[in-house]
């Protein structure tokens, strides 16, 4: 399984349609609920345009569930299922898939895990077995552990030298601190991930992955009787062994003062920007006016920051921002890679449209933002994969059935004066830290020459810590 990016830039999305007024309301197939007999809960998604299905375990532990001084070990466990299971290898697992023509991934993030099964519904019944034994019975062997682990430790090794990661990793670290668990990435560090042995991840497979503590969800072309019933041979004997007690990531202090960090790297192309602070929790009530503030300031093409670095200035390639909404308040960042000799001119911008956001939006660039949400947001469910995923969220986030019926509704109902008061809760520029990675010979007078904020300058290595 391969390593994810520790925290790749958004790039602003241009696939969206044109703008060409409200859309219909969103019509999805319906969700029929059942239950294996150990109480397993199994969504079915009936699609039968084509003979595909697609079948996805969502277990309600993540990185967030990772034991103190062990940050990591989701994450790991998640890695290693599909690395020998059952009586099969690594290797065997991945030629019997790849025979049927199905795809098997196993994943996690920092609220949940997932064992996804992708196959050709005549395939269904030789897969379900195969999925089950690298869900249910992992064998996490040793070699496989220590290949794995290498590859995280070399890729963390790298990310010290790569000026994107050393900002999204610095600025985690900074905004949370050094021992809240969002503080540092969900693939934890180099000292954590030394310590880690199997028996760690059985621990936290024996732990979290119980059928009360997780579900299916099937979309595809299937009968919801005959696959439950497919899936009652294969997952009905998994047995709970103790009750799964999530411990919740407490929410993070929010930052009260602002600072610009100067993480120095000599020799950088770009300087890496990224100024936020702690954000809001999936569940938070300002949720619909959040995602259209966030498009109007930065996520989209023609959002105000990457109108104004990329193409009013050409400072930056492009230019982002973001709340990254988990069970806990997760970061609210903007970014962008930027040309080192406009350094300075580019934070100057960036607050001139973090303060910016906070005034009332006129009525065309309201519209057109609600818009660019409703109108996009019939692609999020055009496959099976999509629709498993979706629902795999309202599992997770516990939303009800008709969140996304509803949402373009609850979308094209966000006000101006709704916008605006959002805004001065969740935006509050003199309080966030504003991170900065490149040669501080070429960028430290500028910056300070702002008077924006205090400056601090740091090392790579103090700024990411051991």
């Amino acid at each position: 399984m391969a390593l994810v990016p520790l925290l790749a830039q958004q790039s602003p999305d241009r696939t969206r349609p044109p703008l060409l007024g409200p859309p219909p309301p969103l019509s999805l197939p319906p969700i029929q609920k059942r239950a294996l007999s150990n109480g397993l809960p199994v969504w079915v998604i009936e699609m039968h345009e084509v003979p595909i299905a697609q079948i996805n375990l969502v277990v309600q532990a993540g990185s967030g569930d990772d034991p103190a001084g062990k940050f990591g070990t989701a994450s790991l466990t998640a890695a290693m299922l599909d690395e020998g299971a059952g009586s099969r290898s690594a290797l065997e697992l991945a030629d019997a898939v790849e025979f049927l023509g199905a795809d098997l991934a196993t994943t996690s993030t920092f609220d949940s895990s997932a064992v996804r099964l992708n196959v050709p519904i005549a395939r269904l019944n030789d897969a379900l077995p195969i999925m089950a034994d690298v869900a249910l019975r992992p064998t996490f062997p040793e070699d496989e552990l220590n290949r794995v682990r290498q590859e995280r430790l070399t890729s963390l090794l790298q990310a010290k030298d790569d000026p994107p990661s050393i900002a999204a990793m610095a600025f985690s670290r900074i905004v949370f601190g050094p021992t809240h668990r969002y503080g540092t990435g969900a693939v934890g560090t180099e000292s954590t991930l030394k310590t880690l042995s199997t028996q760690d991840l059985e621990a936290f497979h024996s732990t979290f992955f119980q059928p009360t503590n997780a579900a299916l969800v099937v979309v595809g072309d299937v009968k919801a009787d005959a696959v439950v019933a497919a899936l009652e041979k294969q997952f009905g004997g998994w047995k709970a062994t103790a009750p799964a007690r999530r411990v919740e990531v407490p929410t993070a202090r929010q930052l009260t003062t602002g600072q610009i960090y100067i993480v120095d790297k000599p020799g950088a192309e770009q300087s890496q920007i990224r100024i936020g602070w702690v954000g809001v929790p999936r569940n938070n009530p300002d949720y619909f006016p959040l995602q259209v503030l966030n498009t109007v300031l930065g996520g989209s093409f023609t959002s105000r920051l990457n109108q104004n670095l990329r193409e009013e200035h050409g400072y930056a390639y492009g230019a982002s921002s973001a709340f990254d909404m988990r069970l806990s308040a997760g970061p609210f960042v903007a970014a962008a890679g930027v040309q080192t000799d406009k350094t300075s001119e580019s934070v100057r911008e960036f607050f001139n449209e973090l303060n910016g956001i906070t005034k009332p939006i006129p009525a065309d660039e309201l519209t057109k933002a609600r818009n660019y949400i409703a109108l996009g947001f019939p692609s999020d469910f055009e496959t099976t994969r999509d629709l498993a995923g979706n629902a795999e969220q309202l599992i997770v986030y516990r939303l009800p059935d008709a969140f996304f019926e509803r949402y373009v509704a609850n979308i094209q109902a966000v006000t101006a004066d709704t916008v605006q008061k959002v805004a001065a809760k969740h935006i509050q520029p003199t309080n966030f830290a504003v991170v900065v990675v490149g040669d501080r010979t070429r960028i430290e007078a500028g910056i300070r020459a702002l008077s924006l904020l205090p400056v601090r300058v740091m090392t790579v290595d103090e700024a990411l810590g051991p």
